[in-house]
């Protein structure tokens, strides 16, 4: 069965530079290289302040909605950073919008 994508590519118009860590360490034990990722998205502001329980404050300024899977080699996005608009933001956290079937329909990324 066909999906429709949720995250149509027309709405995709921001210009965003993602560099996604990878989980483990190569076989000299230093961190592998981050997956780099340039392309077009659809980005939304947010102004949210949430308190953690080590009573840090974290404000989450920004969403990006990828159709599809931005990163097949990659499972799961745990952390990374990314330029867009020229201001450079850390990742807080990515998700993979899935289809019953299993298949990726959306990624989107939180940022700090």
């Amino acid at each position: 069965m066909n999906y429709p994508c949720l995250v149509p590519k027309r709405l995709c118009k921001t210009d965003v530079s993602l560099l996604l860590d990878k989980e483990g360490l190569s076989k000299y034990g230093e961190p592998l290289e981050p997956f780099e990722y340039s392309g077009k998205c659809n980005y939304q502001d947010k102004a949210r302040t949430v308190l953690t329980a080590e009573k840090k404050l974290i404000q989450i300024t920004g969403t990006a909605l990828f159709p599809g899977d931005i990163c097949e080699e990659l499972p799961v996005i745990s952390g990374g950073s990314a330029v867009i608009f020229g201001v450079k933001r850390r990742i807080l956290e990515g998700r993979k919008a899935r289809n019953p079937d299993g298949t990726v329909n959306y990624t989107e990324v939180l940022f700090i």
